[in-house]
């Protein structure tokens, strides 16, 4: 448990360290600086991840971790998952918002085919959050918790981790309450558990999730115009119903997971999935 506390609070150092620099001197850097602190900001789980395991367990533990990259055997079914996750569910909002006010919300611009050309062209950069994510911590707050009180706890981790993400100008997520950020996202967390239960615990697979979502949220966008208020609840109608939703799938998998859990205890293998009976990859700290 030490290592993984230590985990979270380097990561968060680092992390803000770099984007909190941006903000504080953002009117006095060349372009080059910020993006640079950016991109170290966001790689930080991965790179404190990596250094804690070979401190603490070697080549070994490294070698353990990043294999978890190339876990791709999986259902077909699980890869859909992953890609229309999102997808679907800001389409269902989308209807939903249909439904309520009689007419259609705001859809984005951005065309089908490039939306689906992105996802595994950006699903590499995704490394640098979920081999420090789902690849070391969660596994280990897993074997502490479960893997449903895992998934929220660190649904809540990650999703503060962004905060100051809503105070830098220009940034997509400027202004916009944070607060619904952090409700969906933890919903979200769950999902990329659940997705991790079936798949042997395949940083690939939650990778390719992660990018998905980035690429799929704005066929809906929930952001508000000229918001500049991060803790306020005020968000769009789609902001709050994307949250409802993610959240209907979300309790689904809490119920489930523990389910899932008890099967591979007893040398089983949860319906539809791929995984070994051992599917933490790692020694409890």
């Amino acid at each position: 448990m030490r290592s993984l506390l230590t985990f979270f609070l380097l990561t968060y150092a680092v992390t803000w360290t770099c984007f909190f620099t941006v903000l504080a001197r953002s009117s006095s850097v060349g372009p080059f600086l910020p993006v640079l602190l950016l991109y170290l900001g966001t790689f930080a789980p991965a790179l404190v991840a990596l250094v804690i395991s070979a401190w603490d367990e070697g080549i070994p533990g490294v070698r353990a971790l990043l294999g978890r990259l190339f876990e791709w055997q999986a259902a077909a079914g699980w890869y859909l998952f992953a890609i229309g996750y999102m997808a679907a569910i800001k389409l269902t909002a989308a209807l939903a918002y249909r439904l309520l006010t009689a007419s259609w919300p705001r859809f984005g611009d951005e065309a089908w085919f490039a939306i689906v050309f992105a996802i595994p062209f950006f699903t590499p950069m995704q490394a640098g959050e979920e081999i420090g994510w789902r690849g070391y911590a969660l596994p280990r707050l897993a074997v502490r918790f479960g893997l449903a009180r895992a998934s929220l706890v660190l649904g809540l981790i990650w999703e503060f981790w962004h905060l100051p993400l809503f105070f830098i100008p220009g940034l997509p997520n400027y202004g916009q309450s944070f607060p619904i950020f952090m409700v969906g996202g933890i919903a979200l967390s769950v999902a990329m558990a659940w997705l991790y239960s079936h798949t042997n615990g395949s940083v690939l697979l939650a990778m390719l999730m992660h990018s998905a979502v980035n690429q799929t949220v704005g066929i809906v966008p929930a952001s508000v115009a000229n918001a500049a208020s991060p803790f306020a609840l005020r968000t769009s109608l789609v902001g709050w119903l994307t949250d409802v939703l993610l959240w209907i799938p979300a309790a689904y998998f809490l119920v489930r997971m523990p389910r899932v859990e008890l099967a591979r205890t007893e040398g089983a293998t949860a319906p539809g999935s791929c995984e070994r009976a051992d599917t933490t990859g790692v020694a409890p700290p």
